[in-house]
C-alpha cells in the first residue's frame, strides 16, 4: 500500500538580523521535479502563507508537472517571529528575507506568486536580484497602487476586533468582504477565516503584529509609482490577476503595463476584489498553464540542462 504524500513541512529558519521566520514547503507529488520550477509565494500586508494553501496543493499534487511549493510568513505574519522595531516592516527587508531563505534552500530562477505586498517584493526583487526569478504572478497589483485601496487598508490594519470563536471570525471576515467577493458564497468565509487569524487552544488569535499599522500611519502622501522596478520584470513570462471589483489594481494600470511589457498575460478574477483569493478553479489552473508555459519560452537551468 502507498503511502500518503505529505501535504506540507514547517520550515523555521534564521534571517541576517537574527530573528526565525516560517515558511510551509509543499514537496511535489512527482520525482522529477529538479525540472521545475520552485514556486515561492508571498503574501499580502498583513496576511500570510496559508492564504496559498488550495493553490500550493494544486500545483505541488498535478500528475503531469507537480513541482515544489514554498508559502512565506513575512516577520510579524503568521508563525514569523515579530521584529521588535516595527521600522523593519518595510518591502526591501521583507525582500532580504526572502532572499535569506532562498540562499539557505539553493533556490533560485523561481517563479514568484506575489499577491499585493507580496508582488512589490517581486518587482523590486526584480530589479535587485534578477537572477532569483524566472517568472512571476502578480495577483492585484501593479507598479500604481489607487488611493481608495490603500486608504481602505489602513483604516482596518490593527484595529479589526479579535473574535472569540470560528463562527463569529467567519462572520466578521463575511461583512467586512462580501461586497467586493459576491462570488464567495457562505459557507465559503470560515476557511478564508482561518487563513485570516492564527490558532490558538482551537480559537482565532492575532496573526500579524499590530504594530504593522505604524508603516501605514506614516504614508502621509500617495506612494510613487514602481515602473522602473517593474520594468525589470520585462526578461521573464508575467501573468497578471486582477480581482473585478479591486480597488488596488485599476484596468487602465494593468493596460499600462501589458504596454511595457512584451510577454505580459492577464485574467480578471470575476467576482472577487482585493486580492483573489486563489481558491477557485479557472483561477488555479491558469496560473498552471501559465508556469508550464513559461518553463517552454524561459526554461530554467536545470531543465535547460535536462
Amino acid at each position: 500500500m502507498t503511502a500518503p504524500r505529505q501535504v506540507c513541512d514547517d520550515i523555521f529558519f534564521r534571517v541576517h538580523d537574527g530573528l526565525k521566520l516560517h515558511v510551509r514547503r509543499y514537496p511535489a507529488a512527482t520525482a522529477d521535479r529538479a525540472y521545475r520550477r520552485a514556486v515561492l509565494c508571498l503574501p499580502g500586508l498583513t496576511r500570510n502563507g496559508r492564504d496559498f494553501h488550495d493553490l500550493a496543493m494544486a500545483l505541488s499534487g498535478r500528475s503531469a508537472d507537480a513541482r515544489d511549493v514554498y508559502t512565506f510568513d513575512y516577520r510579524g505574519r503568521g508563525l514569523s517571529q515579530s521584529d521588535p522595531d516595527w521600522r523593519n516592516y518595510v518591502v526591501p527587508i521583507e525582500m532580504m528575507d526572502v532572499l535569506d531563505f532562498m540562499t539557505a534552500m539553493e533556490i533560485s530562477d523561481a517563479a514568484l506568486v506575489g499577491t499585493s505586498r507580496g508582488g512589490l517584493i517581486a518587482m523590486v526583487m526584480a530589479a535587485a536580484r534578477p537572477a532569483a526569478i524566472g517568472a512571476v504572478v502578480l495577483n492585484d497589483i501593479g507598479p500604481v497602487i489607487d488611493a481608495a485601496g490603500l486608504g481602505r487598508i489602513g483604516a482596518y490594519v490593527g484595529r479589526t476586533p479579535l473574535p472569540s470563536t470560528w463562527h463569529e471570525a467567519a462572520k466578521l471576515v463575511r461583512d467586512m468582504n462580501r461586497r467586493a467577493f459576491p462570488a464567495v458564497a457562505d459557507d465559503e468565509w470560515e476557511d478564508v477565516a482561518r487563513q485570516l487569524f492564527n490558532e490558538r487552544k482551537g480559537l482565532p488569535a492575532p496573526s500579524y503584529d499590530p504594530a504593522l499599522a505604524n508603516t501605514l500611519s506614516v504614508l502621509d502622501a500617495p506612494m510613487p509609482p514602481l515602473w522602473p522596478q517593474f520594468e525589470a520584470l520585462k526578461r521573464v513570462p508575467l501573468l497578471v490577476l486582477r480581482g473585478e471589483h479591486s480597488d488596488i489594481l485599476s484596468q487602465a494600470t494593468v493596460e499600462e503595463m501589458r504596454s511595457r511589457h512584451p510577454a505580459l498575460t492577464s485574467l480578471t478574477v470575476k467576482g472577487q476584489g482585493h486580492a483573489p483569493l486563489l481558491k477557485d478553479e479557472p483561477t488555479i489552473e491558469a496560473i498552471a498553464r501559465f508556469l508550464a508555459a513559461a518553463e517552454t519560452a524561459h526554461p530554467s537551468p536545470a531543465h535547460a540542462l535536462a
